[in-house]
């Protein structure tokens, strides 16, 4: 195990920034420590949420590119330092949604922003009281805690169990003769409601940013509410062989490392290669506590098939630089796995197929182009049509579902629009940078956006990737897909909408005399294949399940009557 050096030590570095969503800003503070073996720790603090410090998973810091996450809120960072060393530049990504976020250096810990943690609030809250917001259909859990002074004076914090948002600062609160209030300034929300007569009940609003949502908190024992279980996940010993593997995209000069799990017997297997989605993903394409790759790999490897999972490049334990890649860089590292597969004597060379999820979706039929090799592909929310026009419909029904009106979604359809245009046509970097920071100016004149947010919107709408992924139409690509195709998708999908995307891809494959192909839309299941009520993102963490059962068992059927042992 790597020497894990001592919080109480000074920390190599400490970077502070802020995160900022619809003109609130939350401060940051990240400091790194380094052991004595070159390991990298960090841990972040939230100073607007009582200073609470969080680690920070699987830092590096590798070829000017920073990358942490962190499990307790399923966050992930990744930024490019600026030439001089003094910034780093990048984004946040959460529960399906990026925010632009900019670090600057700090030569040490002193003259940090103080946090606004009270004595009490390091003691057990002197009350707890438990509710949930309900909006656009989706249910968000919400625990006030409350500490009372020997003085008789309140303070509060609330969480946020399903946004990963503990202890959320309450600037003002007031508890007198049966009234409730409080107000978070930094959320642009507050609360008023009447306690019932027995003492157990307080029913009351919640206001936030001009939309009102009824909100009954219940009193209880507990601080906090039960973690989300995940009972899909399975647990060692497992009933097949493991094995940690590496290997090589020489092309491209990283090092790939992975996990190939086996049936104990019956070789040689059919296998496939699990291609992630879009961001920075483990090989358990791990987000919001759910580990999906995991799950499907323990399923289809407890009937009969080996699967291989490995770490997208720059991520974990593989090598690389994540920022610079598009979605054709990834299809040579899923190409590099297929190769791997057909060195090892336990696989069936005829029988290697592929599973993309999301963006993986996009880029299996690229490899089944470049490689006779690939038997088959399965594309599990697979896109079907270029995407600007993907995230277009998706931002319009995610809002919808998150309960703005039709008015908010036009206008940010119109400011999308106009960006997309931008990236999509003005090759000039410079040029771009330009246009790009007078429509974000504008659009952010009445949220007074930061001069660093707006930085990090440019920097993520001219990447490489996406770029890329705006322009990419995927159905010339499949129209020259020749080996079987399984497309599903969830119903209540809001991010690769089933509507849009399904027939797209049936088409592509008719029109290119493809014959053997299944298109199949699974009712209820969400982006991530989990049974949901509205398929909003929000719903994402609360869902114990990672996998809904029908999907899981609609690939591993359709892959088995493909390689003759259903």
């Amino acid at each position: 195990m790597p020497n894990k050096p001592a919080t109480t030590q000074a920390p190599k570095e400490v970077w502070q920034g802020a995160l900022e969503i619809s003109g609130f800003k939350a401060r940051l503070v990240l400091r790194i420590w380094e052991a004595t073996d070159g390991t990298l720790t960090g841990n972040l603090e939230s100073v607007d949420q009582g200073g609470k410090n969080t680690p920070a998973d699987n830092l590096t810091f590798q070829g000017g590119v920073l990358r942490f996450g962190i499990k307790t809120g399923q966050g992930q960072y990744e930024g490019t330092v600026k030439e001089d060393g003094s910034e780093i530049s990048g984004t946040w990504t959460q529960f399906g949604r990026s925010f632009p976020l900019v670090f600057h250096k700090s030569d040490n810990t002193a003259g940090l922003p103080d946090s606004k943690q009270s004595p009490e609030s390091k003691k057990a809250p002197t009350q707890v009281w438990q509710g949930a917001l309900v909006a656009g259909g989706s249910k968000l859990r919400l625990v006030l805690k409350i500490w009372e002074a020997t003085d008789s004076t309140l303070t509060a914090k609330v969480d946020s169990p399903d946004q990963g948002a503990m202890d959320l600062p309450v600037d003002t609160i007031s508890f007198k003769e049966k009234k409730l209030s409080f107000e978070m300034n930094m959320l642009g929300a507050s609360y008023e409601g009447v306690l019932n007569e027995s003492g157990t009940e307080i029913s009351g609003t919640f206001k936030q940013r001009g939309a009102s949502f009824p909100l009954v908190l219940k009193k209880s024992d507990q601080a906090a509410l039960a973690e989300v279980k995940h009972p899909q996940e399975p647990k060692k010993p497992y009933p097949y062989k493991e094995e940690e593997i590496v290997f090589a995209n020489a092309k491209a000069g990283v090092k790939l490392a992975g996990t190939l799990t086996m049936p104990k017997s019956g070789s040689p297997f059919p296998a496939v290669v699990l291609i992630t989605g879009s961001g920075p993903q483990n090989r358990d394409e791990e987000l919001l506590g759910h580990k999906p790759f995991l799950v499907l790999a323990d399923y289809l490897t407890r009937r009969g098939i080996a699967v291989l999972r490995f770490d997208d490049r720059g991520v974990g334990k593989s090598t690389g630089d994540f920022s610079k890649a598009t979605s054709a860089d990834f299809a040579t590292d899923a190409l590099a796995a297929v190769e791997y597969l057909k060195t090892r004597k336990e696989i069936n060379l005829k029988q290697i197929g592929l599973i993309g999820h999301s963006e993986g979706g996009l880029i299996a039929p690229m490899v089944a182009v470049q490689s006779p090799d690939v038997a088959f592909i399965v594309l599990m929310a697979g896109p079907g049509v270029p995407g600007d026009e993907i995230l277009y419909l998706q931002e319009a029904l995610i809002s919808k579902v998150m309960g703005r009106n039709e008015e908010e979604i036009a206008k940010n359809r119109e400011v999308q629009k106009r960006m997309y245009a931008v990236v999509k046509e003005e090759k000039d970097q410079v040029a771009a940078e330009q246009k790009l920071r007078e429509i974000l100016k504008d659009a952010s004149a009445k949220m007074s956006a930061s001069e660093d947010a707006i930085n990090a919107q440019i920097e993520q709408s001219l990447s490489p990737w996406f770029r890329y992924f705006l322009n990419y139409d995927p159905r010339p690509t499949l129209q020259k897909v020749k080996c079987p195709v399984l497309a599903i998708n969830g119903e209540k999908d809001l991010q690769v909408p089933p509507q849009q995307n399904l027939p797209e891809i049936e088409k592509a494959l008719k029109a290119g005399g493809n014959s053997d192909y299944s298109i199949v839309k699974l009712p209820s299941l969400n982006h991530l294949f989990q049974t949901s009520k509205t398929g909003a993102p929000s719903e994402y963490a609360q869902i114990e399940e990672t996998i809904a059962p029908v999907a899981l068992e609609t690939m591993g059927n359709w892959i088995l009557q493909h390689t003759q042992k259903y």
